[in-house]
């Protein structure tokens, strides 16, 4: 007998209206628990959605493209009632070396009863894996006692480098008899973990398994010289490829688990399975991949910072808790990683704008009865995209592999905008391509679609350049953090009216000072002084842009 199941989206936590970006099964599949069936895409993170039952997939209900929330119909699954056994099932439920009854049932027969077979065991040694050139590692948890039971893969003891730390599994499963470790014990590659007997199926299971890793090419990388003024680069393993891909993150539930438990950042491991999805095995060579490089240390240029302790702050006074908005929460994280890894400097000089500034005003009326509010910012705009196009070194990004720079074609302004939850930064696209007007209109439709929370996560990706403007608020200067993966940033204060000394005497002139933070590792502080220095000479007649 059979009946079909519609299957659903599962809660997927507060969001909704999810983007599926890849569909990973067909009409006709066989599927089991655990298989995942689509994968979606919100703003945060990609997932895996998982079937709950086996069966045959008869029927898919959605495509690439689609938005779907908590209860979506994704598919129709036939189950099958009884006990029906397929080449995959066989090989995954049953022992290899265990010959077990296999009844298969239809519409007109009943289901055949399978006697239980006896398990065969084994008595077997757990012993230190390979944990690359790493020796003496101290054992700081023992995961497993005297008489557990444990499953392969299963942790038995978490070991710590200088480096990292991991958990070591149970090449098998079976039970442990006694303890050949303790806390603060150090050991290596081979030592004795744990004596016991092993499920002797799964002994055979791990034989195989060594046998096809030890076939498998390993590539080799090799070392390569230090130079004063440059770090190693990383070597070119097999591992660390998905890193610079862009590519989606295809893995099972599972298998993201294991990830989570070893420490494994799953967006630098390479998938090694179908449609490139992460298998178990690509984790644990990535985790010994990283265990074997070496690290940076302050000398080479990354720096760990110490824990902040916890306060309570209530003992001086009253105190009011308020919460972090989901924007400040995404903010703080990103400014806090830009900060520490961008070298920043800041380079700052006054732009004469004021022919620029009557030049708006003389349009302003003309541009109200088109709808349009001239503010200063879109002439500053079209001045920077001239600028840029002097200077392209800044309209670009430093590639992820720390060697190469990727000089973009496009314009694509991203503009800061306050709102009352917090900083965003939407995109204005193709600013080399626009009018005064048009850019006029557009930022004042993107600063209200920020200010309504209607900005998608399109509209804040793809920038190649950053200004953030305070004029409308005050201050003489200050020091923007650069926006990865952006090189640059501009900073904008408030203009003002100076005097300002022609040769023979001071005239009144309208200044508007200008921060410009880079990213050190790509621009020389030369480059940041003659690229203001365009950008003033520019936005001091701003007729400059026609020219080019």
């Amino acid at each position: 007998m059979s009946n079909i199941k519609s299957v659903t989206v599962p809660d997927i936590g507060d969001v909704s209206d999810v983007e599926i970006i890849d569909i990973l099964v067909s009409v006709g599949d066989e599927i089991n628990p655990e298989d995942s069936l689509i994968t979606l895409e919100t703003d945060k993170a990609t997932m895996d959605v998982p079937s709950s039952d086996s069966g045959t997939v008869k029927a898919l209900h959605i495509k690439v493209g689609d938005k779907v929330s908590q209860g979506a119909l994704i598919l129709d699954l036939e189950i099958s009632e009884g006990i029906v056994a397929t080449d995959k099932t066989k090989s995954e439920a049953k022992p290899a070396d265990v010959s077990v009854p296999v009844a298969v049932s239809n519409d007109d027969a009943e289901p055949a009863e399978t006697m239980p077979t006896p398990i065969a065991e084994a008595p077997f040694e757990f012993r230190v894996p390979d944990i690359g050139d790493a020796n003496d590692v101290d054992v700081i948890e023992v995961l497993v006692a005297k008489g557990d039971k444990v499953e392969k893969d299963q942790g038995l003891i978490v070991l710590e480098t200088d480096k990292a730390t991991m958990e070591v599994p149970a090449e098998v499963a079976g039970t442990i008899d006694e303890l050949m470790v303790s806390v603060g014990d150090k050991v290596s590659q081979g030592d004795l973990i744990a004596k016991g007997v092993a499920i002797a199926s799964t002994i055979k299971t791990s034989v195989a398994e060594k046998t096809i890793e030890a076939a498998a090419p390993v590539a080799v990388a090799q070392p390569m010289p230090a130079t004063a003024d440059k770090a190693p680069p990383v070597p070119a393993h097999p591992q660390m490829k998905r890193a610079s891909t862009g590519n989606f993150i295809h893995a099972s539930p599972a298998v993201r688990r294991f990830a989570r438990e070893l420490g494994a950042d799953l967006s630098k491991v390479s998938g090694t399975g179908e449609k490139s999805r992460i298998l178990k095995e690509d984790v644990q060579n990535f985790i010994k991949f990283e265990l074997s490089r070496p690290k940076a240390t302050a000398s080479s240029g990354a720096f760990a910072m110490p824990e902040m302790p916890a306060i309570d702050h209530s003992k001086w006074g009253e105190i009011q808790e308020q919460p972090l908005t989901r924007i400040q929460k995404v903010s703080s994280v990103n400014l806090h990683r830009n900060w520490i890894t961008i070298p920043h400097v800041t380079q700052h000089e006054d732009a004469d704008i004021t022919e620029l500034d009557a030049f708006r005003k003389s349009l302003k009326d003309e541009a109200a009865k088109d709808g349009v509010r001239l503010t200063p910012l879109a002439f500053i705009m079209k001045a920077l995209v001239s600028t840029l196009k002097a200077f392209p070194k800044f309209n670009a990004s430093l590639a992820s592999d720390g060697e190469n720079l990727v000089l973009k074609n496009y314009y694509h302004i991203g503009v800061a905008v306050e709102t009352p939850d917090g900083l965003t930064v939407p995109v204005i696209r193709d600013v080399d391509q626009k009018s005064i007007y048009q850019l006029a209109t557009e930022l004042a439709e993107t600063s209200a679609k920020a200010r309504d929370k209607k900005l998608s996560a399109d509209d804040m990706q793809g920038s190649s350049f950053t200004i953030s403007s305070l004029g409308g608020i005050g201050g003489t200067a200050f020091t923007p953090i650069v926006k990865w993966p952006d090189v640059a940033i501009l900073g904008l204060s408030r203009n003002k009216m100076q005097p300002v000394w022609n040769g023979k005497e001071f005239v009144p002139r309208m200044m508007l000072p200008m921060s410009l933070s880079y990213d050190h590792r790509v621009i020389d502080g030369a480059d940041a002084a003659r690229f203001v220095v365009h950008l003033a000479q520019t936005l001091s007649d701003i007729r400059r842009v026609m020219l080019k």
